[in-house]
């Protein structure tokens, strides 16, 4: 088994406002699809969600703040999957709950060193 990075997205102007009772639903489908990638041997790690201030720091030593990404989408989080290639790793990344808010999953192979 190979191991790939999730990198979770969401819209950068995604001004929806959740209720708690829409929040706990939401956690709930985020634990329920970890779950069942736990229990087919494919989440290596759970990752975490990501805060969205931050710093870039590039090699002239210049230091900017965050978000780094370009364009209208903000990564939120990650998580590390296992899967025998890339397309079975996409394939995986359609059961995220992120696409019920507009999100998109990136998915990346981890570079054996």
């Amino acid at each position: 088994m190979n191991e790939f990075v999730f990198l979770y997205r969401g819209p950068s102007n995604n001004n929806w406002q959740a209720s708690p009772q829409e929040m706990e639903a939401q956690m709930k489908r985020w634990q329920d699809w970890f779950s069942q990638l736990g229990q087919e041997g494919k989440l290596k790690d759970w990752g975490a969600p990501l805060q969205r201030d931050g710093k870039r720091v590039a090699a002239d030593g210049v230091i900017t703040d965050g978000p780094f990404s370009e364009g209208k989408e903000i990564i939120g989080g990650f998580s590390i999957v296992k899967a025998k290639d890339l397309a079975e790793a996409a394939e995986i990344a359609k059961g995220c709950p992120l696409f019920l808010n507009g999100g998109s999953v990136e998915v990346r192979p981890v570079q054996a060193m």
